[in-house]
């Protein structure tokens, strides 16, 4: 172990920091911090840790094909086109979502990095759309997963079990907002996800089902604040 590994080690073990961490994410909730950025001129809604965090595991891995689930505003799906045109090649983004704004699709349909954006409308989890995706996917490979859209358990799980298959050895699927689990209670209300009904207990029943998955620690360890602690899943067998 070199000794920035044994100072990020050290620093994910460090309960004063994570507390820290969870702090943060929580007091600045009221604020909808992570709605206040943006990539490309289009709202990303994202925490700039996990930006970062997703633009090495990018350039590391070199997808072929990143599926996102949750386009909103669209700034993800321009943020990972960015980052395939910055790579070369005929790398493409799918961005699924069960309704895209008029004016978002606009938005991004008309956007300089559109020619590698393929837009899928629909619930992530319908049979329809999920063929629909493995259909743009083709061949294509290594294939990186965001998942991004309905944060219910059952939501997450099942998109998880359909989008985790195309996903081979050294790629990962990363489950975002893993941290409602960790906020306080009724945090999000007027939504139907919440304690115990999230990403993050999705994430741990997926992990109970398989041995292809792990939490790769080392990226939230680095991070400390993160929307998706636990929720960084290394692919480690085909």
């Amino acid at each position: 172990m070199n000794d920035a590994d044994a100072l990020i080690s050290a620093m994910g073990k460090d309960a004063r920091v994570r507390e820290l961490a969870m702090s943060f994410l929580q007091e600045t909730a009221q604020y909808r911090y992570t709605y206040h950025f943006s990539w490309m001129g289009r709202p990303i809604v994202q925490a700039p840790q996990d930006i970062m965090a997703m633009q090495e595991l990018v350039w590391q891995i070199k997808p072929k094909c990143i599926i996102e689930t949750g386009v909103a505003h669209g700034g993800s799906v321009v943020f990972y086109a960015s980052m395939l045109e910055l790579i070369g090649g005929e790398g493409v983004v799918i961005g699924v979502d069960v309704e895209i704004k008029p004016d978002n699709r606009r938005a991004i349909e008309a956007h300089p990095m559109a020619k590698r954006i393929q837009l899928v409308e629909g619930s992530s989890t319908d049979a329809l759309v999920a063929e629909r995706v493995r259909e743009l996917v083709g061949s294509r490979g290594p294939v990186l997963v965001a998942l991004d859209s309905n944060h219910t358990h059952d939501h997450v799980l099942r998109e998880l079990e359909i989008y985790s298959p195309l996903v081979r050895a050294g790629s990962y699927v990363v489950v975002f907002d893993t941290t409602i689990e960790d906020m306080p209670e009724g945090l999000y209300p007027n939504r139907p996800w919440n304690k115990l009904n999230n990403p993050k207990t999705a994430v741990r029943q997926f992990l109970r089902n398989t041995p292809r998955f792990v939490i790769d620690e080392r990226v939230q360890n680095r991070l400390q604040i993160t929307v998706a602690m636990d929720g960084y899943l290394k692919c480690i067998a085909d």
